[in-house]
């Protein structure tokens, strides 16, 4: 079977893999279409995400769906034929931060195609792939395999929201408009903020961020753009970039919550940390998600404008030009693997 494998920077290759077979308590899933995350970008481009950094061969890849193949020895789960989407976690269970509730922040947690921890926990690009029966979710009806595979980045998006607080009848910004950003938009809209202004470098990225249904457009390198508000009750950064962890803290109103949702360069990052002080601005991190990841299906399964955000489906074995696709984002918002045949 087919792979994407990635071996260092700039370098990913489509490999032969084994058939994997199901252990005790795992189902293998034929996946049917992987979602190129802007990680797996980080991974191919860079050779790393953050601190984490790439010290052997790795199957990329947490964005599956697919449909169950086979059962292991007692595990318990939907029947194989069933259409499901993966959810890449699994917490330890048994750390402080699982006993709080909090296993998105697990110290000890496997997550798919991450080089977290050392073995590399290989990842779902692969057209079979064997995982605990924990982490199939059966789709809602009327999901198909091709929107649900916007579930694992729609759970990052609701997360953040939540970090946030209540956001209804709320102005909300959100700092860049990738996939991330966009689906951040529509998970804003969905806890009913009244109003939503997306900045971005690019205006092909803000048009995604309108089908997703942002209000207002912002071009983040224009500052006599019109559309500049004077300030908002909860920003949201997306872009990873410093820049735009500034515009949140500058146009946040005082008291106002700000959160760190993408993922920032390693190192130091200077940014105006003396409004923190001066304007008693909370600033929150999210990381990953956890039981949002339900919430994510259903309301995928509920609204038709997530299609507008998968800009193409590429088969896995022109997966370099996936990748190139996916990394331009004048030219694609949401980038999906098809693995079918």
């Amino acid at each position: 079977m087919l792979g994407c494998v990635i071996h260092g920077r700039g370098d990913l290759r489509v490999e032969e893999l084994p058939e994997p077979e199901p252990g005790p308590g795992q189902a293998v899933v034929a996946v049917r279409h992987g979602g190129v995350c802007g990680s797996d970008l980080h991974y191919w481009r860079h050779g790393g995400v953050g601190d984490f950094r790439l010290r052997e061969p790795m199957v990329l890849g947490h964005e599956a769906v697919g449909t169950v193949v086979s059962l292991g020895a007692g595990a318990t789960g939907p029947a194989p034929g069933t259409p499901v989407a993966v959810h890449p976690a699994t917490p330890c269970g048994v750390c402080p931060e699982c006993a709080q509730g909090r296993r998105n922040v697990c110290r000890d947690t496997r997550y798919l195609g991450s080089a977290a921890r050392f073995p590399h926990v290989q990842g779902a690009f692969a057209a079979r792939i064997a995982v605990p029966v924990e982490q199939l979710r059966p789709l809602p009806a009327g999901l198909g395999l091709r929107r649900a595979a916007l579930a694992e980045p729609l759970s990052v998006a609701l997360h953040a929201v939540r970090r946030a607080g209540d956001v209804a009848g709320r102005h909300v910004l959100v700092t860049g408009a990738g996939p991330i950003g966009c689906l951040v938009v529509a998970a804003a809209r969905a806890a009913g903020a009244a109003r939503i202004t997306v900045t971005d470098l690019l205006p092909e990225a803000l048009g995604y961020a309108a089908v997703a249904g942002a209000d207002t457009l912002v071009r983040a390198g224009d500052p006599d753009d019109a559309g500049w508000p004077p300030e908002v009750d909860v920003a949201v950064e997306a872009s990873g970039a410093a820049a735009g962890l500034n515009t949140c803290l500058r146009l946040v109103r005082r008291g106002g919550v700000v959160v760190q949702l993408g993922m920032l360069p390693p190192g130091s990052s200077p940014f105006a940390g003396n409004l923190l002080v001066s304007r008693e601005i909370e600033l929150r991190g999210a990381f990953r998600f956890d039981t949002e990841f339900d919430e994510a299906l259903r309301l995928l399964a509920a609204r038709g404008e997530f299609d507008g955000l998968i800009s193409a489906v590429v088969p896995v074995r022109e997966a370099g030009a996936a990748f190139a696709l996916a990394a331009d984002r004048a030219r694609s918002c949401k980038v999906l693997l098809d693995f079918d045949g």
